[in-house]
């Protein structure tokens, strides 16, 4: 019986201690989300003002010939592909979600593909998938450590002098979505959307003042476009930061709910064993006293 108990109470405080490591680790999340998405809601003025720059600069009709309406993907092009997800596990089927999506966008594409992974469990999946990543990047721990990250995707997606040129560039990430948890999307960044291109052109300036680019045209243009491939690499990517925290948050309380639905039951039994041995040892104290109050 005391054993049984000893059994029992063990369980109980690892039950305690586990649910004290899974509710801070939902405290951790639910505070993650909170950081990711203000970055995405700071971000999202400064992306207005690219594309503004990017309106004035399609509208010479000249200068944006040189940027390719659709995909010209040939034998000699290569389709880069940068799939977000994440270093550690505890996400449910997050992962397993965003490589879904990625497999389904790339038995779109025509050509050679070349897939980064951003996160080890991605990386991971993809190649059980069968897809053999060109490289692997480490998930941002922060905010701040985003930017460094999004500078190793662009300078890895420039291909060096000689080799096949990049035709086309698409993230593949989860992106937050209310009451859901995070939905996987694709973005194509380059080549530049045309109907894109043309509502950025045709957009109204805020004030009478029309802007003018002032000096080599071609050099803002491509100054502005690395500015948009930054800024959308770095929402992409918070955005997935912010759908991990959740899809963890998500698998955090299910597990506090089932380790409350585990400890309900072990106390429950922890008691009624508890119980079973008072009752015991008062039946063989009355029975002694019984038997003591026999008459000879």
């Amino acid at each position: 019986m005391s054993d049984s108990l000893a059994k029992l109470r063990r369980k109980i405080t690892s039950a305690t201690d586990l649910q004290s490591v899974v509710r801070t680790m939902k405290t951790l999340a639910a505070s993650s989300i909170g950081q990711y998405e203000q970055s995405v809601l700071a971000l999202s003025n400064y992306y207005r003002t690219v594309e503004r720059g990017l309106g004035v600069c399609f509208r010479q009709a000249a200068a944006t010939t040189e940027l390719p309406a659709q995909p010209a993907t040939t034998e000699h092009g290569i389709n880069g592909i940068v799939v977000f997800g994440s270093d550690q596990g505890l996400v449910g089927q997050f992962n397993d979600v965003i490589t879904a999506h990625a497999l389904e966008t790339l038995g779109k594409l025509t050509g050679k593909n070349r897939v980064w992974a951003v996160g080890e469990r991605v990386h991971a999946s993809l190649t059980d998938a069968g897809i053999t990543p060109a490289g692997l990047f480490s998930v941002p721990a922060s905010v701040q450590a985003i930017t460094p990250l999004v500078w190793e995707i662009l300078v890895q997606s420039e291909p060096p002098q000689g080799a096949d040129r990049m035709v086309a560039l698409y993230l593949c990430y989860n992106q937050p979505v209310a009451h859901t948890g995070f939905a996987p999307v694709s973005q194509r960044l380059l080549p530049l959307d045309e109907a894109w291109r043309h509502q950025l052109a045709s957009r109204a300036w805020p004030t009478q003042n029309l802007p003018e680019v002032i000096g080599n045209h071609d050099t803002t243009l491509r100054a502005l476009i690395r500015e948009y491939l930054s800024v959308s690499i770095f929402r992409a990517c918070a955005e997935s930061l912010a759908s991990e925290n959740a899809s963890r948050l998500a698998a955090m309380q299910r597990a506090d709910k089932n380790i409350d639905a585990l400890l309900d039951t072990l106390k429950g039994n922890f008691h009624r064993l508890r119980q079973d041995g008072i009752d015991e040892e008062l039946f063989d104290v009355i029975t002694g006293f019984e038997a003591l109050n026999k008459p000879l």
